[in-house]
C-alpha cells in the first residue's frame, strides 16, 4: 500500500496580500487538486514581525488577553492583545500591536514623537499574569526611542538636569541627565524575556536604528540628524549608569532600539525570530516527519538570508535533507546564494505585469496555481522515478 505523502506548509504572510494562514490555505488549495489525499500540515510561520502572536497562540492553542493600551502616540489608546501559551506560563507580545508603522497614516508618523510606552504596558499586563518567560516580536515599529517608553511603563524614571521627568519621544532622549530605576518593576528580574527579531543592526551608526530604519517611519533627514544623536547620547547614560554599553551590539537597533531598551532593564535576550516561532511551534519534528516543505512570502531576495522566513524554514529542512519550495510575489536579486542553505527551487507567483494593488488582491488566486503547478512537477518526477 503507497505511503500517504504529508505536505508541511510554512509559509510567512504575503504583505498586505496574505496572512500566513490565508497563505497556508491558498497553497493547500492548489495542492490538493494534484494531491487530493495527502495530509497537509498548515504551520503558518512569523519572522517577529507581524503575525508573530498568532502564529504562536494558533499552534499552541494558547489564548488571546485583550487590553487597551497606550498607541504610538501617547495621547491615543489602541485595543489589542498579547497571548498565552504553555498553560499560562508563557506570554507572547508583538510590539507592533501597540506600537507598530501600522496605526498610523503617513502624515502622522514622526518618531521624534512616537513612543514604546504601549509596549510597556503589554510587559506588565504579562507580569500581571505571573508568567515566567515573555517572547516579545519587534517588527514593524513605527519609533525610535530606544525602548525609553517602554522602561517609562515599567517603573524607570528618565530625568532631566533639573529632576524633573523627560517627556517621551525619540525627540526626548537628548534630554535625560540621569536614570532612576529604584521603581523598575521587580517581578520583571524573576522573568525570562527572549527579544524575537530578523534585525540584526546595531543601535547607532551608519548601518544602526536611525539610518537604516528611520525614514520609513516618518524621519526626514534632519530628523535622521537630531535621533542618531538622541540614541548616542541615551546609550552613553545607560552606560553612565548601568555599566552596559549597548551601542554597538547586534540587534540593539531592532524596533528604533527597543531591543536595546530592553537589554538595560530587563533579562532580555536577543534571539532570531524566525528561530523563536521555528521552536513554539515545533516545526522540526513537522518537517522530520513530511515528504515535500513549502514556504514563502511577499518577496524574496538577498536579504532573506539574514534570518527570513524561507529561509529559516529551508535550513532546518536540510537537516533532514527534505526538499524545500518558495513562492514568493516577487524576486529580487541575489537568490543565487539561497540555494545553499537548502532550497530546492524558487517560484514567483505572479501571472503576469500588474501594479501592486492587483497583485495583492490577486495573491491568494496566483499562490494556489503556481503549488498546483508544483505538484504536477512533483507528481510527474515521482511517476518517472517508478517507472
Amino acid at each position: 500500500m503507497m505511503k500517504t505523502k504529508t505536505f508541511v506548509l510554512a509559509p510567512d504572510s504575503f504583505k498586505e496580500s496574505m496572512t500566513a494562514r490565508e497563505a497556508c490555505l491558498a497553497m493547500q488549495h492548489g495542492l490538493q487538486r494534484i494531491f487530493p489525499d495527502a495530509k497537509y500540515d498548515l504551520c503558518p510561520m512569523a519572522d517577529g514581525g507581524e503575525g508573530t502572536v498568532d502564529t504562536i497562540i494558533d499552534a499552541q492553542q494558547g489564548q488571546k488577553v485583550y487590553i487597551t493600551v497606550s498607541g504610538p502616540l501617547h495621547l491615543y489608546k489602541v485595543q489589542t492583545y498579547f497571548g498565552l501559551i504553555d498553560q499560562g506560563r508563557t506570554a507572547v507580545i508583538e510590539m507592533a500591536k501597540a506600537n507598530g508603522i501600522h496605526l498610523l497614516t503617513p502624515d502622522q508618523r514622526n518618531p521624534l514623537l512616537t513612543s514604546t510606552y504601549g509596549t510597556g504596558e503589554l510587559i506588565r499586563a504579562a507580569l500581571d499574569h505571573q508568567v515566567s518567560k515573555i517572547i516579545i516580536g519587534l517588527g514593524g515599529s513605527v519609533t525610535n526611542d530606544a525602548g525609553m517608553g517602554m522602561a517609562s511603563a515599567l517603573g524607570v524614571r528618565f530625568l532631566d538636569q533639573f529632576d524633573q521627568e523627560v517627556e517621551l519621544g525619540g525627540g526626548q532622549l537628548n534630554q535625560i541627565a540621569s536614570i532612576d530605576i529604584t521603581q523598575l518593576d521587580p517581578r520583571l528580574a524573576d522573568v525570562e524575556i527572549v527579544i524575537a527579531t530578523d534585525v540584526n543592526n546595531p543601535l547607532i551608526g551608519p548601518h544602526g536604528a536611525t539610518y537604516i530604519f528611520g525614514p520609513q517611519k516618518g524621519a526626514t533627514p534632519d530628523m535622521l540628524i537630531q535621533l542618531e544623536a538622541n540614541l548616542c547620547h541615551f546609550a552613553d547614560i545607560i552606560q553612565q549608569t548601568l555599566g552596559i554599553s549597548l551601542h554597538h551590539v547586534k540587534g540593539a537597533g531592532a524596533a528604533g532600539g527597543l531591543a536595546a531598551g530592553l537589554m538595560a532593564f530587563t533579562t532580555a535576550k536577543i534571539q532570531s525570530g524566525v528561530e523563536t516561532v521555528i521552536e513554539s511551534i515545533q516545526l522540526a519534528q513537522k518537517i522530520q516527519a513530511a515528504d515535500y516543505i513549502f514556504t514563502g512570502e511577499g518577496g524574496i531576495d538577498i536579504q532573506t538570508q539574514f534570518g527570513k522566513t524561507p529561509i529559516g524554514v529551508a535550513r532546518l529542512a536540510k537537516t533532514f535533507n527534505k526538499p524545500v519550495f518558495v513562492c514568493a510575489g516577487y524576486i529580487g536579486q541575489g537568490i543565487e546564494m539561497l540555494y545553499e542553505d537548502g532550497i530546492t527551487a524558487i517560484f514567483g507567483i505572479l501571472d503576469g505585469a500588474s501594479n501592486i494593488e492587483q497583485a495583492c488582491k490577486n495573491g491568494a488566486m496566483n499562490l494556489t496555481r503556481t503549488t498546483e503547478n508544483i505538484g504536477r512537477l512533483i507528481k510527474q518526477l515521482e511517476s518517472t522515478e517508478t517507472k
